[in-house]
C-alpha cells in the first residue's frame, strides 16, 4: 500500500459537502501523527546535532513522512546530510521523502521525492516513474492537474493559512483547498501556516492531512 494511500478522499467531480460536514462534527479538533508529514529546517538549530535531535523526536511519533527539504545545501552536502536522515528515519520506521536532488535519490532509494514543478518538468517519464512515491506543491488547480498527469502520487497545496513562510503573501484558504481535492484523484496534503486545531478544517476541506515546518521544527506546538 502507498504511504500516501489516497482512500477516503473524495473523487473528482464528487459531491463531498455532506462528508466533509459530518467528519467535522465528529473530529473537531483532533488529529493524528499520520495525518502530518514535517518538512525540515535545519537553519532554525545551534547545530546539526540538536537538528538530528529533533527529528528523532518527531520521527518517535510515527508522522506520515519527513521530507528533508534543505534547499541552501549543495548537492554534495545534501547527500551527506541525507544518508543520515535516512538512517534516522529507518530506524524510528518513519518514511523519508528527499527534495530537490534527483540524482541524490537516485542512489540513496528513499522512500519518495519532492520536487517543485519546474523541476519535475524536466524529468523523464522513467526517471519520475522510478521512485516509489513522487510528489510536488500546487498553488493552482491547473498544477495539480499537471502534477497528476506528471505521474505524481502526491500532492501539497498550499498556502492555506497565512504563515511567516510567505510573509506578505495573502494565504489561499480552504477554498482553494476544497477546489485541489475536487479536481484530483491524489491524497493532498494542506501546506502553510498549519496547527493541530487546523488539521480538522483541511481534512473536512478534502485533504489528507497537513504539513508543518517551522512550528515542527520549534517549540512544543504539535507535542
Amino acid at each position: 500500500m502507498s504511504i500516501f494511500d489516497p482512500s477516503g478522499l473524495a473523487a473528482p467531480g464528487r459531491e463531498a459537502g455532506k462528508g466533509r460536514a459530518a467528519f467535522s462534527a465528529a473530529h473537531a479538533g483532533q488529529w493524528s501523527w499520520q495525518e502530518l508529514i514535517g518538512v525540515t529546517n535545519r537553519r532554525l538549530f545551534a547545530s546539526g546535532e540538536d537538528f538530528l535531535e529533533r527529528l528523532r523526536q518527531i520521527a518517535a511519533h510515527r508522522p506520515r513522512a519527513i521530507v528533508l527539504r534543505e534547499k541552501d545545501l549543495s548537492e554534495a552536502c545534501y547527500e551527506e546530510l541525507a544518508q543520515k536522515v535516512l538512517l534516522l528515519c529507518r530506524r524510528a520506521g518513519v518514511p523519508c521523502i528527499l527534495h530537490g536532488f534527483p540524482g541524490t535519490a537516485a542512489r540513496l532509494q528513499p522512500d519518495g521525492l519532492h520536487l517543485p514543478l519546474p523541476l519535475l518538468r524536466t524529468l523523464t517519464p522513467a526517471v519520475r516513474a522510478s521512485f516509489p512515491q513522487l510528489g510536488t506543491s500546487c498553488h493552482s488547480v491547473a498544477d495539480a492537474r499537471e502534477a497528476v498527469q506528471l505521474g505524481c502520487t502526491y500532492l501539497f497545496a498550499g498556502h492555506i493559512f497565512a504563515t511567516s513562510c510567505k510573509p506578505g503573501l495573502p494565504p489561499r484558504g480552504l477554498s482553494f483547498l476544497q477546489e485541489v481535492t475536487a479536481a484530483v484523484p491524489l491524497p493532498v496534503y494542506a501546506i502553510g501556516g498549519l496547527t493541530p486545531a487546523r488539521v480538522p478544517l483541511v481534512r473536512a476541506a478534502g485533504a489528507k492531512g497537513a504539513c508543518a515546518m517551522g512550528s515542527l521544527m520549534q517549540g512544543n506546538l504539535w507535542f
